[in-house]
């Protein structure tokens, strides 16, 4: 198997197990005070930067226009003002959009290439796996957040599932 097949085949089991937490997230978990950082938030955050880093440089990236640019970030906003939640729905197409763009970014790649980030001195084959342990850490920590407030279930996908 080719670099770029692996690449993608774990961006792809990433991010359906992302899906899972979105979908199985029931309406009381989604925005609710019991964490810092909400359920939507960290979500968003998830789909902010696996999108963003997929870019070949922060100049080339172009946000996703319905979510807005708080949802990258943890905590409330500067103003002390409470961030309103992107809807489930909003973020199911995001994730799905971002679904869509793995296969061409990645194939588009130069793994040997600096990162393109200046804060990330490393490869841009490095930054993929950075890219994909970090929609793990969060998926895993609102896998668990879901398992405990709701009994909801997260299962294991190890590689590309069919028909991605």
């Amino acid at each position: 198997m080719k670099t770029k097949d692996v690449i993608k085949s774990q961006y792809l089991a990433s991010l359906e197990m992302l899906k899972q937490v979105i979908e199985g997230c029931p309406p009381e978990l989604w925005n609710s005070p019991e964490h810092k950082n909400r359920f939507w938030n960290v979500a968003a955050h998830i789909l902010f930067y696996t999108h963003f880093y997929l870019h070949p440089t922060e100049d080339d990236f172009r946000p996703w226009p319905k979510l807005s640019l708080d949802g990258r970030s943890f905590g409330p906003p500067e103003d002390g003002q409470e961030k309103q939640p992107h809807p489930k729905a909003d973020l199911l197409e995001y994730l799905a959009y971002v679904q869509e763009r793995v296969d061409p970014m990645v194939d588009a790649l130069d793994l040997e290439a600096e990162s393109g980030f200046y804060w990330l001195p490393f490869d841009k084959l490095e930054l993929q796996f950075y890219n994909i342990r970090h929609v793990m850490q969060h998926t895993g920590e609102l896998a668990e957040r879901l398992w405990q407030s709701a009994g909801v279930e997260t299962h294991w996908v190890g590689k590309r599932p069919e028909g991605r």
